[in-house]
């Protein structure tokens, strides 16, 4: 018969071992990294606590659709480039050479217009404007020559925008301008009617409004907080959702500071509940062990 101190010390080994083999922390972390087809990658994220806390609850996976999300609506995500960080949106309340939509306003937060603003090569045609439009009278310069567009070009090449010339047979006043205008004043203030924005100025010279690519380019920085660190480790990059502090998510249950692997480098909260597995381990060893063993959990528990 087997003696039971060595029974229980290979049901020791058989345990230990299978601690082991638990699957890796990279293959648990709560990141997702794909809404449909798009790649979400830092800065960005679609789960609270990943990503960038600048970039929090910016954007939005419904299915498998990207929205960008601001207090004037939600926008479609077309793509994110990574390389030339840019992300272009589609604003579906939008009017464009092809639809008329009702008076609409585009507008982000103060976070928002710092950290992802739209870029310079994303022009904003405010239409169908009073003469007494600032645009036109106190603040003019803020129009600018369109890669030599014009507003009779806009008006007479595009459907949706014929209307409003029906009225005075003649084309009303328009303005080409940039985010900052919008930014500051509303379609009442700048007595427009409606508006349309389109991407890629210096690859519209000599075509027609027809075949100008809608929608706003947005343009990022990535914040340098040492995140190829973690992620090399097999991390993902992430914060604490209570204090914004930047920490390397390992697993759903395991968080680092800086790398995923380290001992060292574990939150408190997390080596905390590693001792607690640790604990009841060594306590199911002393429950089935011969009595002369008194206190054999000591040198195995305090790892930490």
């Amino acid at each position: 018969m087997q003696h039971p101190l060595k029974h229980h010390l290979t049901l020791t080994l058989l345990a230990l071992t299978s601690l082991s083999h638990f699957p890796p922390a990279s293959s648990l972390t709560p990141c997702r990294t794909l809404c449909g087809t798009t790649a979400i990658n830092y800065p960005f994220s679609i789960d609270d606590g990943c990503g960038a806390p600048q970039y929090r609850s910016m954007l939005n996976c419904t299915g498998t659709d990207l929205f960008f999300m601001t207090t004037s609506g939600r926008y479609k995500v077309q793509s994110i480039d990574y390389k030339k960080q840019t992300m272009v949106v589609y604003d579906p309340a939008m009017s464009t050479c092809s639809i008329l939509q009702p008076h609409h306003d585009f507008v982000m937060t103060d976070v928002e217009s710092v950290v992802i603003p739209p870029s310079s090569d994303t022009v904003f045609a405010l239409l169908n404007c009073s003469i007494d439009s600032p645009v036109l009278n106190r603040y003019k310069n803020l129009c600018f020559n369109f890669s030599g567009h014009s507003c009779d070009e806009l008006y007479g090449g595009c459907n949706a925008f014929r209307v409003f010339r029906s009225f005075t047979n003649s084309s009303p006043p328009c303005c080409f301008t940039g985010y900052d205008t919008v930014k500051y004043m509303s379609m009442n203030i700048l007595d427009c009617s409606h508006y349309t924005s389109f991407i890629n100025l210096d690859g519209l010279m000599g075509i027609g409004p027809a075949d100008w690519v809608y929608g706003m380019k947005l343009s990022y920085a990535v914040p340098d907080t040492g995140c190829g660190r973690c992620t090399r480790s097999g991390g993902a990059c992430g914060y604490d959702t209570e204090t914004g502090v930047m920490m390397c998510l390992c697993s759903t249950s395991m968080n680092a500071t800086r790398e995923c692997g380290s001992n060292a480098d574990i939150g408190g909260a997390q080596k905390l509940a590693l001792r607690t597995k640790f604990h009841a381990f060594a306590l199911v060893v002393v429950t089935g062990a011969p009595k002369k063993v008194t206190r054999p959990f000591l040198w195995r528990v305090d790892w930490f």
